[in-house]
């Protein structure tokens, strides 16, 4: 071990990269050569180059609360998180169970409910679910795919399982970073990437367009040529920078709903020489904003008529509206009975052991361990609408425990699961901090998974929070074929 790892800090932890203190993981190793052969300063150097990088390419992410100014850059660690061959494997097989489960749940939902009927989900989950939409009962969507693009949270316990802490079926972000860390890596580390076999991750954008046409709308009048566009909220909206990237990707369109015009049940999208058809939107708006005929009346980001359109099949949206109900954190719950139910299998990604504050015996559970235990809202996403007890006060316990007594179906407890760490520059040296792993899921055709996905890692000392919006910066995921 050479001077940059000299002191590093397995913990108390399963760490990604060292399986004792000074016992390197073997996919680790070449990268350890590389980094213990850097000179004096090298490190701060390459971490400038990444940062100016960044900079010039405008890769920023928006946090609305923050005085201190709402666009920044979304900080990177130079150094890699590393995931075998074997390994990824087994997290693409889980990943793929998972994703039809869901796709079968979310047609069943919306037609016979078999799932409710035989008891296996109450029936008062599902309609209490903030984001069920009764009024697409029965309702087919092209090609029976529900949830076209998803991005699933893992993180690793203490022995170094897998398990899924949530799934993001509506709109889920961070892609575009996973695919620009691996522009800077390669800028920064050339010799590197020559040496180590890295799996690509530049084929996204195509992979994308592929499954968007795919899942053309049944009145396309060009299925094999169907028009695609890139619906957003707008300049200011968090993700922005991610939307211009993923429409440049697969060289599309990017619009906003006043570019687009439903005449006749039909979606156009205004151009310079008059209107043209479009067939496919894949859409960065939530359900309530996306025609104020329907649902909010008071959105200006959404298409009046829009939905009237993709009911009459002149268009197709992704994700498709609905998908909302397998985000809840109370529905998460029940996804591992979902596959046994539609595919009876036993789930090869475990959940997170989880109570439903819902249920009076799991409440009681609860509200007698709120110190001990991580709340979270059914709803909320970034890192909101939490609590992690040993970390909160006795003012926060009492906040969340009325919260829970006030409105039981809002909330879900799970144990505080100690991440896995990985190796991280903070500050001129290298210490652990807690990471998760988002891959990456498209459904079309086929099923394709990126390999690696997004890591996020928790850059303040022991947070167990990786979201960029409370503190949290990324690292390039690589899936390496051998040593």
């Amino acid at each position: 071990m050479g001077q940059l790892f000299g002191n590093y800090d397995v913990g108390d932890f399963y760490d990604e990269m060292f399986a004792a203190p000074g016992q390197v993981r073997p996919h680790y190793r070449e990268v350890l050569e590389r980094f213990e052969g850097m000179v004096d300063g090298e490190v701060e150097r390459k971490q400038a180059l990444a940062t100016a990088t960044f900079l010039n390419q405008g890769i920023t992410f928006t946090v609305y609360s923050d005085n201190q100014g709402t666009e920044r850059i979304f900080p990177f660690d130079l150094f890699p998180r590393i995931i075998p061959s074997e390994e990824w494997e087994h997290v693409e097989r889980g990943l793929v169970q998972r994703i039809q489960a869901l796709n079968q749940f979310l047609h069943d939902i919306y037609h016979e409910q078999r799932i409710v009927k035989e008891g296996i989900i109450p029936e008062e989950v599902v309609k209490s679910a903030k984001h069920f939409r009764p009024e697409f009962m029965g309702f087919d969507v092209p090609k029976d795919i529900y949830i076209h693009i998803c991005g699933s949270d893992l993180i690793r316990d203490h022995e170094g399982k897998y398990l899924v802490l949530e799934d993001n079926g509506r709109c889920p972000s961070g892609v575009s970073y996973v695919l620009e860390n691996r522009q800077v890596m390669k800028r920064v580390f050339p010799q590197l990437f020559g040496r180590v076999k890295v799996r690509p991750v530049d084929h996204y954008g195509q992979e994308l367009l592929n499954l968007l046409r795919h899942v053309a709308p049944p009145n396309c009048p060009k299925p094999e040529e169907p028009t695609v566009v890139l619906l957003t909220p707008g300049i200011y909206n968090s993700a922005y920078f991610e939307h211009s990237y993923l429409a440049r990707a697969m060289g599309i369109e990017i619009v906003v709903g006043q570019d687009l015009i439903v005449r006749d049940d039909v979606v156009y999208m205004k151009t310079t020489k008059g209107l043209k058809r479009v067939d496919v939107i894949y859409r960065r708006i939530d359900d309530d904003f996306i025609d104020p005929t329907v649902f909010r009346k008071d959105s200006v980001l959404g298409v009046p008529g829009i939905v009237g359109a993709y009911r009459k099949g002149n268009v197709n949206l992704a994700n498709a509206i609905g998908t909302g109900i397998a985000d809840d954190k109370v529905m998460y719950y029940f996804v591992p009975r979902m596959i046994k139910f539609y595919l009876g299998e036993e789930p090869i990604l475990p959940n997170v052991p989880t109570w439903l504050t819902m249920f009076e015996k799991d409440r009681k559970y609860v509200l007698d361990h709120l110190p001990e235990l991580v709340i979270k809202s059914a709803n909320e996403s970034g890192g909101y609408g939490m609590l992690i007890g040993p970390h909160a006060t006795k003012e926060e316990h009492e906040k969340f425990r009325q919260a829970i007594i006030q409105d039981p179906r809002n909330y879900v407890a799970q144990p505080v699961i100690s991440l896995s760490r990985s190796p991280s520059f903070c500050d001129g040296v290298v210490e652990g901090r807690h990471v998760d792993l988002r891959p990456y899921i498209l459904s079309g055709e086929k099923i394709t998974i990126i390999p690696g996905g997004l890591t996020r890692v928790a850059l303040r000392k022991g947070s167990l929070v990786v979201n960029s919006s409370q503190g949290g910066g990324s690292k390039d995921s690589w899936v390496v074929d051998g040593e």
